[in-house]
Parts: C-alpha cells; sequence; structure tokens
C-alpha cells in the first residue's frame, strides 16, 4: 500500500531557528535554521529508511503571510510579529534543502501549509493510501478521523494517534475542531469565546455535540459568566469553527505520483552540492554513510567546521587590569563565555583558587593566574593580578543574566566560586549535555570528548606538574606552561559547546537538559557545600563495636573450616571450602582459583543441608561489617570537614547511564537500607543542635512507574486506592495473602522490571527453574501490560539503539546486537529497566530543582536538602519548621513530574522526622 508522508516544514524552520545559536557559512550568510532545517531532514529521512518508510513523500511549506482566512477575518495571525531579519534571507536556502534532498517543496499563494496538507492527505485516503503527517500541529490533529492516518511528532520521537488527540483536548479529531474554535487561539489570534479554556470547550462539545449546539443551549444554562460569554459571543465563536476548519480541496500543486521517492535513495549529487556551497563538511562526511549509518552521527556547526587547531602560544596571559576588563567587556557584548579553574585539589570543598580561564572563540582563549609562586612565604612570585581585586572585577560578569556561562563538570567549579562569594548563571555544562545526548556510547571526560568531537588531544595534567614525589602544585607552575594547559580547557570547552548546543533541538535531547539535569547542576553544588554532620564519638564507638564482631566471626570460621586462615584470600577461602572441607558445587576461573563470589556464597548458603551453609553464611556477614567498617565507620571520621566538621560527598550527573546520580568520596548510596547495621550508620548522621533531620522517601515509584509506562489496569487502581501493591500480586499469582506470598510477590515484582532471568528467579526464590518460568508466565498472564511493555521495548531498543524514559533521556545500548550472548542478554536486561529507573531518576532530579524555590516562597528559604540517596531526599531544618516543611515538600515530589508528564498514578511520599538520619526512618 503506497504510504505518504507530508512533512509540515514551517514547524522545523522555526524549531532550527530557535533552538540553534546565530550561525554563519563560510559566505558569510546567516544559515543557522538552514543548517538546524538540514539536519533534521536529513535525520528524519535517515530514520524512515530503517523502518517500514514512506512510498511517497512531500515538504510542505506556507508560501505567504496571507490567506483566505485573513479575508473571513483582517485580525488573523495579525498579533504575529515579522519574521526575524536573519531568518528571512534563509527562506529561499531552505527551499534549496529540501530539493538538495530530491524531495518537493510544495507550497502555493493563498492557502497555508495546514491546508495543503489536508487536501494532499484527502487525496490519498480516496486512493486508498496510508498517510503520515510529519508534525506535532494541533490543528492538523483534525486529519486523523481515518485510521489510515497517524502522524509523526519528531522532537518527541513519538506517533501521535486518535488516542493522543483525546488525551490532550478530551474528545476525538473529529470534534477537535470544535473544541479550537471554542477555546480560540493568541498564537493564530483566533478570538474563540472569553473564559472558556480546553477543558471547559471539552466539556461543552462532549455535552452537546458541536458548537451550533453548544450556542443553542446556551440561554437554557446555568445564569453565569460562562452563559453569557456564549451568547455574546457566539458569532465570533462561528467565525472560529471556520477559521481552524482546515480546507481539504485545493487544488493539487503536483500529483500524488509525482511525490513518489526514488527507489535507489536521495541522490547524491545535489546534495553534496548544496553541502560543499555552504561549507557544511561535518554533514558531507555523512554523505558515504548514510545507508549504513545505525546511530545519528556527531553533529557539527557551519562555524565549526573551519575551526582552526587549538593555538597554545596564541593563548594570552592576562596580570593587569586594563587587560582583564578588555575580556570581560567582549564577554559582555558577546553574550556567553567558556571558563575553568585552576586550584590546588580535587576536592573543591579544599581547594584554593589558583587562576581562572575565559574563552570567547575558538583560540580566543586567555588564563587570569591568581595564586602562582612558591609554598612558602619567601618564594619568589611571578607578576599577577590580586586574587580579590579579580574576583571583584568578575563576580558582575559571572554573575550577570544576560551572559551564558559555559563549563564543562561546572559544578566543581561552581563550588571553588561559591565559597568565594561568586553566584555563577546562568550556564551550560557540557559534560551534562554530553550525558544527555550520548548516555552508553562513551565517556564525557574533557579529554575523550576532545578526541572524540575535536579530533585533539588535550595536554595532560601530569605533564604540566610532573608525577611522583617531584610533582608541582599547579600554583608552581610557570604561567607560560600554566596558560597553555588552563586556556585549552576553556577553549576545548567553548568548541564543544558549539557541537553539543546544535544536537539536543535535533537529536530530541532539549526537554532532558533543560527541564530535568541543567537547572541541577547549582543544586548539586550547594548540596555539597551544606554537606550533612557526623557524629564522630558514634562512629569510633561503632567502629569498635565492628572490630569485635568481625573478630568473633573468625574465630567462628576458623572453627567450622577446622583451622585458620586469611578469610579475606579468595584462593585461601576457595581451597578450604572446596578442598578442604569438601564441599560440592566449586568452579574454577581461567586462574584455577575456585571462585567465592556473592552468589556462590549465597548458593552454599541456601542449602540447609549442607555442611557449607554455616561457613558461608558467616563468611558473608564477616564480608558485610568489614566493607562498611573500612568504608563507612572508619573512613567518615577521615573526611570530616576540618573547617565545616560535616562531611561533603560528591554527587555525579553522568555517573550512571541511567540517568541515577552517584555518590563518591563518601558514597552515601551503598549503605545498607533493610539491616541493623545500616540503621546504625545512619543513625550516626546527625543535625545540628536544635535542628532535626527530615528525609522524604518515594514510595515504591518504580512500581508505579511500571504501572502507567506498561498501562496496567490493575495496578493503576491499585495504587489509586492505596493498596498494598504486593498482597494485590500475592493474590494475583498465588490466590492467597500470607507472610511469605506477599514476600514471593515483593521479589516478582521487582525482579520482573529488571528483567530478570528464569535462573535468576529461580535463585532468589529457592525454587527450580521450571517453577520460576512457571511464576513469570503466570505473572505476564494476570497483568499482561508488564509483558507488552518488556516486548516493546525491547523491540525498540533493537531498531534504534537506545531507550528513552518519559522524559526523552536517551540511553544508548552499543550491545544491545552483540553477537556475544551474555553481552546482549546483560543489555537487554538493563534496556527493560531504563526507561522506568531513568524515569525514576529524572522526577526525583526534578523535584530537586523545584524545592528551593517552593521553600523560599513558603519562607522556609533556611531549610537545607543535605543529600539524595535512591529514591530519597534529606534535609536538615530547626525543629519547629517541621509542621510547616513537611506539605510543601511532599507537593513538590509528589507533583514533581508535572505538566511535562501527567501520570495515571499518585506518587506517594513517606516522610520521617528525627534527630538522625537513622531515626528519621
Amino acid at each position: 500500500m503506497p504510504h505518504l508522508y507530508l512533512v509540515d516544514g514551517s514547524g522545523y524552520i522555526f524549531r532550527a531557528y530557535h533552538r540553534l545559536p546565530p550561525l554563519t557559512n563560510k559566505h558569510g550568510e546567516p544559515v543557522g535554521a538552514v543548517y538546524g532545517y538540514t539536519t533534521m531532514l536529513w535525520k528524519l529521512a535517515d530514520e524512515l529508511h530503517k523502518a517500514d518508510g514512506p512510498t511517497h513523500m512531500a515538504v510542505i511549506l506556507d508560501k505567504s503571510s496571507s490567506s483566505f482566512r485573513n479575508e473571513l477575518y483582517d485580525q488573523y495571525k495579525a498579533h504575529r510579529p515579522p519574521p526575524p531579519e536573519d531568518l528571512v534571507p534563509q527562506f529561499p536556502m531552505i527551499r534549496d534543502a529540501t530539493r538538495a534532498f530530491s524531495l518537493p517543496c510544495i507550497e502555493e499563494q493563498g492557502w497555508e501549509a495546514d491546508d495543503l496538507i489536508a487536501s494532499y492527505t484527502k487525496a490519498a485516503l480516496a486512493q486508498g493510501w496510508q498517510v503520515t503527517i510529519v508534525s506535532s500541529d494541533k490543528d492538523l490533529m483534525q486529519l486523523m478521523t481515518d485510521p489510515s492516518v497517524d502522524m509523526l511528532d519528531t522532537m518527541n520521537n513519538r506517533r501521535l494517534g486518535p488516542e493522543a488527540v483525546v488525551e490532550k483536548f478530551g474528545v476525538g479529531p473529529d470534534k477537535l475542531g470544535d473544541v479550537l474554535a471554542l477555546m480560540g487561539d493568541s498564537v493564530d489570534n483566533v478570538p474563540g469565546v472569553p473564559g472558556v479554556g480546553p477543558k471547559t470547550a471539552a466539556k461543552l462539545i462532549v455535552e452537546h455535540g458541536d458548537v451550533e449546539a453548544v450556542l443553542a443551549a446556551a440561554p437554557e444554562m446555568k445564569k453565569g459568566k460562562l452563559r453569557d460569554n456564549l451568547i455574546e459571543h457566539a458569532e465570533a465563536a462561528r467565525m472560529s469553527r471556520q477559521l481552524v476548519e482546515l480546507a481539504c480541496d485545493v487544488p493539487l500543486p503536483d500529483s500524488l505520483e509525482s511525490l513518489a521517492l526514488p527507489a535507489e535513495g536521495i541522490p547524491q549529487a545535489p546534495l553534496r552540492a548544496f553541502l560543499e556551497h555552504h561549507g557544511f563538511r561535518s554533514l558531507l562526511t555523512r554523505l558515504g554513510e548514510v545507508a549504513e549509518a545505525t546511530q545519528p552521527e556527531t553533529v557539527g556547526a557551519p562555524a565549526e567546521d573551519d575551526e582552526p587547531a587549538c593555538d597554545h602560544d596564541g593563548y594570552e596571559t592576562v596580570v593587569d587590569e586594563a587587560a582583564l576588563d578588555r575580556w570581560i567587556q567582549v564577554a559582555r557584548h558577546q553574550g556567553w563565555v567558556a571558563i575553568d579553574t585552576e586550584t590546588t585539589a580535587k576536592d573543591p570543598m579544599l581547594a584554593e583558587l589558583v587562576g581562572v580561564s575565559l574563552a570567547l572563540a575558538p583560540n580566543l582563549a586567555c588564563y587570569v593566574p591568581l595564586g602562582h609562586g612558591g609554598s612558602d612565604m619567601f618564594a619568589e612570585k611571578p607578576a599577577q593580578l590580586d586574587r580579590d581585586l579579580a574576583l571583584a572585577r568578575l563576580k558582575p560578569l559571572l554573575e550577570d543574566a544576560s551572559v551564558l556561562k559555559i563549563g564543562h563538570n561546572l559544578k566543581y567549579d561552581l563550588i571553588v566560586l561559591g565559597r568565594l562569594g561568586l553566584d555563577v548563571a546562568p550556564y551550560d555544562d557540557t559534560i551534562v549535555m554530553s550525558f544527555d545526548l550520548d548516555a552508553g556510547r562513551h565517556g564525557h571526560g574533557m579529554d575523550e570528548l576532545a578526541a572524540t568531537h575535536l579530533s585533539h588531544s588535550c595536554i595532560a595534567y601530569k605533564d604540566v606538574v610532573g608525577t611522583g614525589k617531584k610533582a608541582l602544585g599547579f600554583h608552581e607552575v610557570d604561567l607560560k606552561a600554566a596558560t597553555r594547559y588552563a586556556a585549552e580547557d576553556a577553549d576545548v570547552t567553548l568548541r564543544l559547546w558549539r557541537r553539543f548546543k546544535p544536537r539536543l533541538p535535533i537529536e530530541g535531547a532539549t526537554r532532558v537538559y533543560e527541564m530535568v539535569d541543567r537547572p541541577l547542576v547549582a543544586v548539586i553544588a550547594r548540596m555539597e557545600r551544606h554537606g550533612i554532620k557526623v557524629d564522630r564519638e558514634r562512629l569510633a564507638q561503632l567502629s569498635d563495636e565492628f572490630s569485635q564482631q568481625i573478630a568473633g566471626l573468625e574465630t567462628q570460621v576458623h572453627a567450622l573450616a577446622g583451622g585458620p586462615f586469611t578469610i579475606g584470600s579468595p584462593k585461601q577461602l576457595g581451597d578450604v571450602l572446596f578442598e578442604r572441607m569438601g564441599l560440592k558445587g566449586g568452579r574454577k576461573g581461567k586462574s584455577g582459583v575456585y571462585s567465592t563470589d556473592v552468589n556462590e556464597l549465597e548458593r552454599l548458603a541456601a542449602d540447609k543441608d549442607s555442611p557449607g551453609a554455616e561457613i558461608a553464611a558467616r563468611v558473608l556477614d564477616w564480608r558485610q561489617l568489614t566493607k562498611l567498617k573500612n568504608t563507612y565507620t572508619d573512613t567518615l571520621q577521615e573526611q570530616i570537614h576540618p573547617a565545616t566538621g560535616r562531611v561533603h560527598t560528591s554527587y555525579s550527573l553522568t555517573g550512571a547511564q541511567t540517568g541515577r546520580l552517584s555518590s563518591t568520596d563518601p558514597n552515601l548510596q551503598n549503605i545498607p537500607i533493610r539491616t541493623e547495621t545500616g540503621r546504625q550508620i545512619r543513625d550516626a548522621f546527625v543535625a545540628d543542635a536544635g535542628n532535626v533531620i527530615l528525609a522524604a522517601d518515594y514510595s515504591q515509584i518504580e512500581l508505579r512507574l511500571a504501572a502507567h509506562m506498561a498501562d496496567v489496569p490493575q495496578l493503576k487502581e491499585a495504587f489509586a486506592r492505596g493498596d498494598d501493591i504486593h498482597s494485590l500480586t500475592a493474590q494475583e499469582l498465588f490466590g492467597e495473602v500470607t507472610r511469605d506470598t506477599r514476600a514471593s510477590a515483593k521479589t516478582i515484582n521487582f525482579a520482573i522490571l529488571y528483567g530478570i532471568s528464569r535462573w535468576g528467579l529461580a535463585g532468589r526464590l529457592d525454587i527450580s527453574a521450571d517453577e520460576a518460568q512457571a511464576m513469570i508466565d503466570r505473572y505476564f498472564e494476570r497483568f499482561p501490560g508488564i509483558n507488552r511493555y518488556i516486548a516493546e521495548t525491547l523491540t525498540q531498543v533493537r531498531e534504534r539503539g537506545y531507550t528513552t524514559t518519559l522524559f526523552g533521556r536517551k540511553t544508548h545500548f552499543p550491545r544491545i546486537r552483540s553477537k556475544v550472548q551474555h553481552e546482549r542478554q546483560g543489555a537487554e536486561r538493563a534496556a527493560i529497566n531504563a526507561p522506568i529507573q531513568g524515569t525514576s531518576a529524572d522526577i526525583i532530579k526534578r523535584a530537586m530543582a523545584r524545592m528551593e524555590p517552593a521553600l523560599a516562597a513558603a519562607g522556609l528559604g533556611h531549610v537545607r536538602m543535605l543529600l539524595q540517596v535512591h529514591d530519597e531526599l534529606v534535609f536538615e531544618l530547626p525543629e519547629r519548621d517541621v509542621d510547616a516543611a513537611r506539605p510543601v515538600i511532599e507537593r513538590v515530589m509528589a507533583s514533581a513530574a508535572e505538566p511535562a508528564v501527567t501520570l495515571d498514578v499518585p506518587l506517594g511520599v513517606e516522610i520521617g522526622v528525627g534527630a538522625s538520619w537513622g531515626a528519621a526512618h
């Protein structure tokens, strides 16, 4: 069956223009919109080529700003501003871009693109064709009355059908025109009826049928403003109905048959000529790879294609006020500047500022030394600006709302500069951009990104300061070498930004970057600066107690083993278990050493009839206590900051592939949640005198998201009622709810979402693989939506190479097509959970970004958010403010997904308060 794709080109143009920075081609012409449009059209053609794509295709454009609707209503679209000056000359080039792809570019004087799309749709349906409209325009949704018509929203990478119209407007496509007429449209200046919004319009149309029926019923309605407005503005409503009606009988400028796509694909010659004319070299490199490409290529920008190599000797060392003022003046005039700091330590809470580097354009970069010189008071110091003077000069720039600051791993710089009284904003962070574009493809450190995207090898830090005992502090490095290294960092950051910024809208990453991750950089920087207080004496006491318990366990293990050995040695432990004690099932690795990993020990411990059960259980306890002592009770004492008396963990926005925050130095996310030992460690995290700790935890958020994303009615209804979800599952699977069946159901609920195998579930529940498979089958039979979700997720990730969250976060799985079975299966398991876990991470991040403004608005700006661990946020606040803060925190967390995403299930939030983190649970 012929399948016609109609591309709403006008939507592409304005999205490209508004989401890309100003760019010029090699002729000096503005081409930002042209470049973005070309890349978006290429991406569409590329993806359709891989799918069951179109047989016919055309791009539809607006010919002029006037149409027959202006004759009906002279104020139609009257409030729309004229196109930006630098966009006007790009319109002809955009038409050229369309023709360069050998696609028909259709426009007609006196008709809007929507009318042409409607007319082609009607003509194609009359021939029995399928039609896909590439747009998300609400007016075009009226055309989906026929099941052979759908829409493709490329910005959010989703197909739209009639159900999307019902979800958004409360009516189907056949009644959408009536709703649009009543509610009006401020953008197109369609008057509608004052006071009637989407919900009221939908309610009226559902009750009465159409606009005329609503107007006829108005006199009999309950007296009020709605009734009066419907009567008073009846003619405006009728005219609005005509304005939103799509003309389906426009004479077709090109025949349907002429829209056929060439069987051999896009001819390269005209496309190559177009790209060469504009100097779009990064796109030229893709020409030979279009048919074979499986992932979007790295997209450059025209101004970057001719970028020179880094000129380290051309960087400026700024050592006087006049030079610094010159850099500041240009940055303020330009509106953006890349920044980087050089310091004395990796820990931003301990680091002293040594210098600041700035970059305005490729190779236009400088270094401002502020703390160079030897370590002792008699050491000679080079000529450099006074630190306080320079920071006073830089502060207005770094805090100027009209100047964008660009950094790489900017959180570090925000903490260092924040300690000195500088509040840097607004900002872009290239490490976060890279993560939101390419999570799962590669690392996001500057050196790797420079090599990947710029074909540039950065100067290594060790080559500047040296290694070993002779290594210098950066403050001891001579200014020439320091400038080459530091200015390069700012220069490379700027170049990466110029590549990543255009890619965000083109590859659908703008939403997650702007609405989830970018706002969080400053929030986390403040959290890390706040830190959390720990009770040193309690930690020391726990270390002593753990030492005694570890010694007792060693004695028991040695007695069970028939003699002493080093429990921490896998080789000695394996020899004891499988040779000295003769336990069955031991397996050796390539090195010839028996495996004694946690799975092996849990297998032995589970076999209660085996003589190895008790010793395996004791070894597991020994390992757990030893790890907790070494990682927490001993180490936390050493990590107390000498000035603040608090522990300052470090969060990474790019450490977990699914988007979850990861914690290091110390890692607070590995403290056991449900064990007594874990609670004891959490008890050592305390509040200052007069304050308390408040812990707010999402309740079963991943199961709630699974109910929504997999569309499982039983689970959605249960969550809405506030039922115990594990008891519901136990009843569905086992026919009764007991302590044992509920525990098994809880294991199954979470294990299924992690793509567990029959063998994995068998091990978890201590049953046979066949029994586990039967349980999985029964689970899918009772909750078919979960099975459908898993199947659809795997199909999509195999086709695309990535999964997406509800907020559009992509996680790439390069090994999803691996020929190595365990690699492929591992990728599949991770892919099943990634959309759910990633959406959960997105939601708690949105809650964190909104929390400080919400608390401040409630007069609670002094409430401090200290930690984020798994699905939990931890706060410190005066005890007197608990009752006021609790509902604010709960409201922000419960509504964090909205309005970007509306969930079918409520987000439950459990809040506890206590003198310590442990007591708050």
